[in-house]
């Protein structure tokens, strides 16, 4: 049995021994509070105080964007729409599963600021020493040796070293959730964009089956007019070719339209073919309103997902030059040892084992002290990884700025369309209208002798391509202004009070792995980044341990 009495004995004599090591813990913490490396500024960029466009009536100026924004064509097959693509898209689940991953990620680098090494060990060894050894005189060659006990290694964060891989890891978690923001911006804009392209194939086969309708007339009145020897076969032929030519576009844009709704199934996670029921519903083009409500430039900043992910990675970057440059200095650890050592000889030979004094106080063994580590002959390997580190933050910080510039030209771009667009629809309106007249025209007087067929031919194809402009004039308007929203950084407040994960696959994932708190089974409000507001980089990271 354990031997209070000689294990306290054991341990008497060492008072001084413990004394120190905890002072010079103590002292070594107290220092441990340098961070090398340079701290994250937000980068300056130069945004425009107004819009292109601004002064135009159809604009106006709000704080914030239309949350969805999608409402505002009044489809609600288009709500319905985006609404299951939120629930099922595979792309924006796979974003969501790598906000887990950085949370695992970030617990990871918190737990680098604690001992790195911890563990128990214990062995029991059977030894037999050579009778020649130059060791072995006298000694008893046959035993067992027994070992138990507990050591650890912390190496200190002298330097920050470990504080900024925090820091690069809870940047990066942020990074990842803004990514998660902007997969549901693009998502959001790209069904509204599919669906509208749907729509517009829709209608341009129906045009095309109104016009050989009319063309269908024309070639009968020429077939007519040839029988009775007023005109020549050269008619015939001509009203036969343009009908042809009709007919064949059909399937070209069926065949379009087909791909693009196979498109919207994939965007939807469903196979093809699963949506034909909810798209024969409220057909046509969406309709774009008269009006759009845009913020200021400089709100870009805070709205765009894009933009505070590319903020957000340079500031992870900064971080990991604090991290390489900390090699550059010598990194100081703390080791210890305790256990208990006893050995059994004779046990081997007996084929017996006895584990001996273990439990005598005698056997207790420990180690302890400080270590330090300075690769300098490094050869320049640490300079030069700090390098790769700085160059690689500069660019993250251009891209930062480009990715400003790009997100201001595309809601420029956007805008202008939106307007221009309008203007063209209404001019495409009173062409369209002309040229229905003109075949009616043309045909009256061709009836009556009046004309040729080429008048008649002239004015048909004039009005199948009035309309057809006419459609694809009111589905840029559409796309114009879905692009805009996306542009804004309109869409992500979807995922409000959403779960990131679905309710099955985080079942899944937990069955397979235990996950504890990193799977939240809702993704609460007060939990979720709000990208318009200006919020700091980093802030308390313990709380994902």
């Amino acid at each position: 049995m354990y031997n209070h009495n000689n294990a306290r004995s054991a341990m008497s004599g060492e008072p001084l021994v413990i004394v120190g090591a905890v002072l010079l813990l103590s002292m070594m913490l107290g220092l441990s509070g340098c961070t090398v490396g340079p701290d994250f500024t937000k980068p300056e960029t130069n945004v425009a105080e107004n819009w292109s466009e601004t002064g135009d009536p159809r604009v106006r100026t709000q704080t914030d964007v239309d949350k969805l924004w999608w409402k505002a064509f009044d489809d609600p097959t288009l709500d319905e729409l985006i609404q299951l693509a939120y629930q099922q898209n595979l792309p924006l689940q796979i974003a969501g599963l790598r906000i887990l991953e950085a949370r695992a990620r970030l617990a990871v680098a918190i737990g680098g600021q604690y001992p790195q090494q911890q563990e128990v060990f214990g062995s029991a060894t059977g030894v037999g020493l050579s009778k020649n050894a130059a060791n072995n005189y006298g000694s008893d060659r046959n035993f067992w040796d027994y070992q138990v006990g507990f050591d650890a290694v912390w190496e200190l964060d002298f330097w920050g070293k470990f504080r900024r891989d925090v820091e690069a890891a809870q940047a990066g978690l942020m990074a990842t959730e803004a990514d998660y923001d902007d997969a549901i911006v693009t998502l959001t804009a790209e069904v509204a964009r599919t669906y509208t392209v749907i729509r517009t194939f829709e209608v341009l086969i129906e045009l095309a089956s109104a016009n050989i309708k009319v063309q269908e007339e024309g070639l009968q009145i020429a077939d007519s007019r040839f029988r009775n020897g007023a005109t020549t076969e050269l008619d015939v032929t001509q009203a036969l070719a343009l009908l042809e030519s009709t007919r064949a576009s059909i399937p070209q844009l069926q065949a379009r339209l087909q791909q693009s709704q196979n498109a919207l199934s994939t965007l939807l996670g469903e196979p093809t073919g699963a949506f034909d029921a909810l798209l024969s519903e409220h057909k046509g083009i969406p309709a774009a309103p008269c009006e759009v409500a845009v913020s200021m430039p400089a709100e870009l900043l805070r709205r765009r997902p894009d933009i505070r992910s590319a903020e957000l990675s340079a500031a992870a970057q900064c971080a990991h030059i604090g991290i390489v440059k900390a090699d550059l200095y010598p990194s100081f650890s703390l080791f210890g040892e305790v256990g208990f050592q006893s050995s059994d000889h004779g046990g081997v030979q007996s084929g017996n084992a006895d584990f001996g004094d273990m439990s005598d106080g005698d056997s207790f063994f420990y180690s302890f002290g400080p270590g330090i580590r300075w690769p300098i002959f490094n050869y320049g390997r640490i300079e030069n990884n700090v390098r790769i580190q700085d160059a690689r933050f500069q660019q993250l910080l251009v891209n930062y700025q480009g990715t400003v510039l790009r997100a201001a030209q595309e809601v420029d771009d956007a805008l202008t369309g939106f307007l221009k667009y309008q203007e063209a629809t209404v001019f495409e309106q009173n062409s369209v209208n002309a040229a229905q007249r003109s075949v009616e025209i043309a045909l009256v007087q061709y009836r009556e002798g009046a004309v040729d067929y080429q008048r008649v031919l002239d004015t048909q194809r004039a009005l199948l391509q009035e309309e057809n402009n006419l459609a694809q004039a009111r589905s840029s308007l559409a796309t114009n202004l879905i692009a805009l929203y996306k542009a804004l950084g309109g869409g992500w407040e979807l995922r409000r009070g959403q779960p990131i994960i679905a309710e099955s696959t985080q079942a899944e994932m937990q069955e397979r792995t235990d996950w504890g708190r990193l799977i939240e089974s809702t993704r609460k409000q007060a939990d979720v980044e709000t990208l318009s507001e200006d919020k700091p980089v980093l802030e308390n990271p313990e709380q994902e341990r």
